[in-house]
């Protein structure tokens, strides 16, 4: 007789692999297999959902038909190990770059990344921005060294292929898929309480914000970005960053507040 442990496991590793666990029972014994394949292809089917929800462009961009298969294959590979739907799916990319039927679509890993960075933007914790009124003080006080704290969900990707291009081509309104490949470096952040926002950046905005994202004052921030592009506008920058609500603190270096 298996322990409730080990049915649980043989039961989770029977929706997957479609092997009947030991112990199940039935009121007439011929209905185990119809009955467990029923609720096996439910829970598979809600899976398929859930990755279909968190990869809308990924779906668009295939089809959904092949979507379907595709995901079938994934939930194989890479099932839920956990009951929280929201942290599966991180393997996608790494799944999507070694998944033979996909091979002459390079770029779906990356489309892939900025999805992933999207939900884990939406579901990152709330923080008021900042009074734009206390950035105005500091920055006259010494904007050299304002050390800036951005939002929880704001992240920088840098990927091999545009795939922040091409993940917005594939929004509804959105522009045309880029005409031209290479590398791209991509903010995602969320700006209010649900608004999501994916941006392509200039090297020399890539270089600013990831020297305020690894807590660099605001004056070697720029410097940063100005080894990339002379012309960098840190005043424009900075009011990007406060339209889009990304700023959450600000604090003098040299009182230690962000060091």
């Amino acid at each position: 007789m298996p322990t409730h442990r080990e049915f649980a496991r043989a039961f989770q590793m029977g929706i997957h692999s479609g092997t009947l666990p030991p112990g199940l029972t039935a009121c007439n014994s011929d209905e185990v297999d119809r009955r467990f394949a029923v609720y096996r292809n439910n829970v598979i089917h809600g899976l398929k959902q859930a990755l279909k929800q968190r990869f809308p462009a990924i779906e668009r961009l295939v089809g959904a038909e092949f979507f379907a298969a595709m995901a079938q294959v994934f939930i194989q590979a890479y099932p839920p190990d956990g009951p929280i739907l929201q942290r599966w799916g991180e393997t996608m990319p790494a799944f999507l770059e070694g998944f033979a039927p996909v091979a002459s679509l390079p770029y779906l890993a990356d489309v892939a990344r900025v999805e992933l960075a999207r939900g884990r933007a939406y579901h990152a914790s709330d923080a008021a921005p900042v009074d734009p009124a206390r950035l105005t003080e500091m920055a006259l006080s010494n904007s050299e060294a304002m050390v800036l704290a951005l939002h929880s969900s704001v992240q920088l990707l840098t990927l091999a292929l545009p795939g922040g291009s091409i993940w917005a081509a594939q929004q509804p309104g959105g522009p045309a898929a880029p005409t031209t490949w290479g590398p791209e470096c991509v903010l995602v952040g969320r700006s209010g309480m649900a608004d999501v926002r994916v941006r392509i950046l200039a090297s020399s905005e890539a270089a600013f914000l990831a020297a305020l994202s690894q807590g660099m004052p605001f004056g070697p921030a720029v410097h940063a970005a100005r080894m990339q592009e002379r012309g960098f506008d840190p005043t424009r920058a900075l009011a990007d960053l406060l339209a889009a609500r990304l700023i959450v603190d600000v604090a003098l270096a040299e009182k230690g507040e962000f060091r």
